[in-house]
């Protein structure tokens, strides 16, 4: 498992939309390899996107899938919010987190509805005939993860359970690390002539 911040820094509008983008290309990327994630939104995003997400990638390759991310991204594009605008370069930043300290405190399985589905994907044929699968939603947040790792749904839930209450966890350390992100990786401390990744229009198609 490895933790990813994005965030915007200080930038305008337009780097919040690279942020809720970026998100989606990393979630869309670690899916085609078998890899689930998870994501939290910073506090108050607006229509644009949040000003900063933590996105948690699961799996035994979770870290060497997730390394090419950290640091600068850059999104070439107009802007979509300001049509006339001349400037076409929008930056982003990338932070690997420290594992929480001390693991997340136990989720009660009456606070959670599921809601089981057939395993597609890699598993064999077991997983296939069977709803071993997991949709898990906290009832009072929101938050929602789907498990499919194990062959057993009872397992299955048990991993949910657990997954909800690192978000849980998550949301709660969300607005101090904004507020470190912000002063210790802002905007201009990007490496804006090195960007890890680059992605180009708004399919944000990378190149």
């Amino acid at each position: 498992m490895i933790r990813l911040l994005f965030t915007s820094g200080r930038g305008p509008a337009e780097c919040r939309i690279a942020v809720r983008k970026a998100v989606a290309a990393l979630a869309a990327e670690a899916a085609s390899l078998g890899l689930e994630t998870d994501c939290v939104e910073g506090p108050s995003p607006d229509k644009h996107g949040p000003g900063s997400a933590i996105v948690v990638v699961h799996g035994e390759a979770a870290t060497a899938f997730a390394r090419p991310w950290i640091g600068a991204i850059q999104w070439v594009a107009q802007s979509p919010v300001r049509p006339h605008h001349k400037r076409k370069n929008w930056f982003i930043g990338v932070v690997e987190l420290p594992a929480p300290p001390e693991a997340p405190k136990a989720l009660a399985a009456q606070d959670v509805r599921f809601e089981a589905f057939r395993a597609g994907g890699p598993g064999g044929q077991h997983q296939n005939k069977t709803e071993s699968a997991v949709r898990a939603t906290h009832i009072a947040s929101g938050l929602s993860v789907v498990v499919r790792e194990e062959r057993s749904q009872h397992r299955n839930k048990a991993l949910a359970l657990e997954r909800i209450a690192a978000l849980l966890r998550l949301q709660g350390e969300m607005a101090a690390i904004t507020a470190q992100s912000d002063a210790h990786a802002a905007h201009d401390r990007l490496e804006r002539g090195r960007p890890m990744k680059r992605f180009k229009g708004e399919a944000f198609r990378a190149y």
